[in-house]
């Protein structure tokens, strides 16, 4: 188990079926809310901070995804969680699908979001770069390029209250955290590895997603054992914030929440 703990929220019905959230990089346990509710119906609902983000302390970077997925399976084992679905955007994602090429017979199901499953070289470049931004400037001088991936224009154009909370949820994010992240995110190694996977993965992309683009993620479908695919229509790369609804409505089937609790 993972000394490091990370700040933990635990919600829902506390005898349901466990249901692990996990961020994207430079967010916090606040992008779930548009799903929050609908999910505490069916689910004991198991939130966290990725080190470094939000309420979790930073530790010293870098980080490796075996870090990120210590840290997940540490809350469930302090919790008395052996099996659990888990549900991840992007960096969350790629936990995600660590968690479940370690130990398979721990997860339930996945919903692999806005992710991919590899490292190339232009990938691994965007990270140094970012790296040499924070250095430089701190990481708030991330936060325009990476809105600009994160959600359409038409989205922020219309919901200026939701992009002023997710710029102060960014600002949570200390600059080791996010040096840490990006570390692991440069050595993501995961595609080799999903063809031996047997979990049900549900991989979503978003139609506008630069940075985990729908043919990337349809190519992880493809290697993937007992997997499902969808694109959600003009969704950037935080899909589940940028279109809620269409977010909602795709994962009610693989979660198990089409009937009343």
């Amino acid at each position: 188990m993972s000394n490091y703990e990370p700040f933990t929220k635990i919600s829902g019905k506390a005898d349901g079926p466990a249901l692990l959230l996990l961020n994207s990089l430079g967010t916090t346990t606040q992008m779930w809310s548009p799903q929050l509710a609908m999910l505490e119906k069916f689910y004991k609902v198991i939130q966290i901070d990725t080190r470094g983000h939000g309420q979790s302390a930073t530790p010293p970077s870098p980080y490796s995804f075996d870090d990120l997925i210590a840290d997940a399976f540490g809350v469930l084992d302090r919790n008395g969680v052996e099996k659990v679905s888990v549900m991840g955007c992007s960096l969350g994602s790629m936990t995600a699908l660590g968690m479940g090429i370690h130990s398979p017979e721990r997860i339930e199901r996945i919903v692999c979001t806005a992710a991919r499953a590899d490292s190339p070289a232009p990938f691994r470049q965007s990270w140094d770069d970012r790296v040499a931004v924070i250095k430089e400037k701190g990481v708030a001088a991330l936060w325009d390029g990476s809105l600009g991936n994160w959600l359409t224009p038409a989205f922020k154009e219309a919901n200026p209250d939701a992009v002023a909370t997710m710029k102060t949820e960014f600002l949570k994010t200390t600059d080791d955290g996010y040096h840490g992240c990006a570390m692991a995110l440069k050595d993501l190694d995961f595609l080799k590895d999903l063809g031996g996977l047997d979990v049900p993965i549900l991989f979503v992309a978003g139609s506008e997603d630069k940075g985990a683009a729908p043919d990337t993620m349809r190519e992880m479908d493809a290697k993937a054992k007992n997997s499902e695919f969808t694109v959600i229509p003009d969704a950037g790369h935080i899909v589940n914030v940028n279109q809620p609804k269409a977010f909602s409505l795709a994962i009610m089937d693989f979660l198990g929440m089409t009937e009343a609790p």
